[in-house]
């Protein structure tokens, strides 16, 4: 297969590289990456202004914008080949839950499902080192083929590893929510200029039947079909019964 990898936490990340060495054994792999640590960039894309490419390799692409853009520009023919399948990561953090909400990572996976192509993200279940991306890794290499196989055009999918040297075998699983424990970290410079960031706990979850949050915790990898048509379920039926004031009168 011709695979674009891509990812939200550079192109000199080691989930990247080591999943770009083990998948070019078999496979013609096409690297369009950030250039620098695009964690929480969600899908923006570069609207109204050019994003910047710099050919790092024979193929090798290291990006100026976001992930979103990187899987966007490659596919339209940045790339001059025809790609058969988008990979992201092995993103170092998970992506559990409402985390898919903000991560760049899915959103490079959801942009290729967005071009029709076969699409999954790949994260590890780790927030510092060491990183155990030995079994991810061997996953990847050796279940791609069945991935897009089982891929529509309806979604694409999401995968979380724990971070461990052999995980239980994996489990299908639904995205929960995640409860995140936010903070406002607060300074004030020499100059009078206020600075501030987001801190806070590690974010937990709701311990639904099936989670990916539970599964991981226990030890599982976490396999989870993300779909992109945007519904709402049954959500619409109370607001099409709610009544909605839209004249005078």
């Amino acid at each position: 297969m011709k695979i674009l990898l891509s990812n939200d936490d550079g192109i000199d990340s080691p989930g990247l590289r080591l999943l770009q060495k083990a998948l070019q054994r078999e496979h013609e792999v096409w690297v369009v990456a950030p250039d620098s640590d695009r964690s929480g960039s969600s899908h923006s894309i570069t609207l109204g202004n050019p994003t910047k490419f710099t050919k790092r390799g024979e193929r090798e692409y290291e990006s100026g914008g976001t992930p979103a853009d990187c899987v966007l520009h490659a596919c339209l023919g940045l790339v001059p080949v025809e790609i058969d399948m988008v990979v992201a990561g092995i993103n170092l953090g998970p992506n559990l839950g409402t985390d898919i909400v903000y991560s760049g990572t899915a959103a490079a996976a959801r942009q290729g499902a967005f071009l029709r192509k076969p699409a999954v993200a790949c994260s590890l279940s780790a927030y510092q080192p060491p990183y155990h991306l030995e079994f991810a890794v061997e996953f990847m290499s050796r279940n791609l083929s069945t991935i897009r196989d089982l891929w529509s055009e309806d979604h694409f999918l999401n995968i979380n590893f724990p971070n461990r040297g052999q995980p239980a075998e994996p489990l299908v699983t639904i995205p929960t929510r995640r409860i995140y424990e936010d903070e406002l970290v607060r300074f004030t410079s020499p100059q009078g200029d206020l600075y501030s960031f987001i801190g806070g706990q590690i974010p937990g979850g709701m311990m639904e039947e099936g989670s990916d949050i539970g599964a991981v915790e226990a030890g599982y990898a976490s396999l989870s079909p993300i779909l992109i048509h945007p519904a709402n379920h049954e959500v619409e039926e109370r607001y099409r019964e709610a009544f909605f004031y839209w004249k005078s009168g």
